[in-house]
Order: structure tokens, then sequence, then C-alpha cells
């Protein structure tokens, strides 16, 4: 992408609520080979391709060595969407640190949206829930729990959907 197709998908992206950030990750290995190829893999295969997010790039650093391990970092510029993308961003990217570049001021955030973060809030929170019980629980207890999750969100869709009918106030 050129520089003025950029700043101006840029623009187009900040005027409907789009965050423009930095994201530092760093990664960690006993092999130096793996390093740069798998911080590529992560940001032009799985990054580039999340939900929301309209472009990234960045520079990975030379891997060095600290002790038994190796280690290296990289700093992205992404663009995403609105603050519900750069949720699920960093939910599942986990980056070391986050620096907002744009806006520089202000951030409104209308009430829908407001409301569609919550309900990404409360399914990373489902995943991550789910998950750990699946490592801690026996196969029968989890498929319990699982059951009623299932339906633990059901009703919340379903309370969403509802609230959707009715009239503003």
């Amino acid at each position: 992408m050129a520089k003025k197709e950029m700043e101006e998908v840029t623009e187009k992206t900040m005027a409907k609520g789009g965050l423009l950030v930095k994201l530092y990750f760093d990664m960690h290995s006993n092999t130096q080979e793996e390093l740069q190829p798998i911080m590529a893999d992560l940001i032009n295969n799985k990054l580039l391709k999340s939900k929301g997010v309209v472009y990234c790039y960045g520079g990975i650093d030379e891997p060095v060595k600290s002790g038994d391990v190796y280690s290296t970092s990289a700093i992205v510029t992404a663009l995403v969407e609105n603050l519900e993308a750069l949720v699920g961003v960093v939910f599942s990217f986990a980056p070391v640190a986050i620096e907002l570049i744009k806006p520089s001021g202000q951030y409104i955030l209308k009430q829908t949206d407001l409301q569609s973060l919550m309900l990404t809030l409360s399914d990373i929170s489902l995943s991550y829930s789910s998950y750990i019980l699946q490592k801690t629980l026996t196969p029968e207890d989890y498929e319990k729990v699982k059951g009623e999750m299932k339906l633990r969100q059901d009703v919340g869709k379903r309370l969403m959907e509802k609230k959707k009918d009715e009239p503003e106030q």
C-alpha cells in the first residue's frame, strides 16, 4: 500500500471510530532460527487477518541470546476499525505494551458500540473460562459446565435481541 493510500485509508477509518496504535511484542525460544519466522507469521498471517484490523506493518529485531534462551521483539503499527477490534487483538495476541497514536484527543463511543464491546468481552471471558475449565475438570464435569455456559450465552443473546427490539428512550 502506497503512503498516500495508507493516509487516506487511515483518515477514513479514523472518521468512523478507528484507532491507530503501536503494539509491542516479544517472543522467546531455545532456537534462534525459528524466532523471526514465527514473529513474521504472527504479524503477516494472524494479526493482519484478524477481525477489524485494517492494516499493520512493523519491524522485527534480530534475535539476541540471554542465558540459554533467544529472544526477539517487534514494534507493529496497526490500524483497527474500532475499540472492539483493538480489544480482540489485545486478548488474542497479548502484546507486552500498547501505545495509542490516534486519536490524540477524545474518543467518542456510541452506546451500541459500548454494548457490542461488552458482549465481545463477555465472549472472550467465556472462552478463557471454558479453556481453563477444560484443562482442570474431569471430562464429565466439563461437559456439564459447558452445557450451562452455552445456556448462559444463549440467554444473553436473546436478551440483547429483545433489547434491540425495544424503542429507544
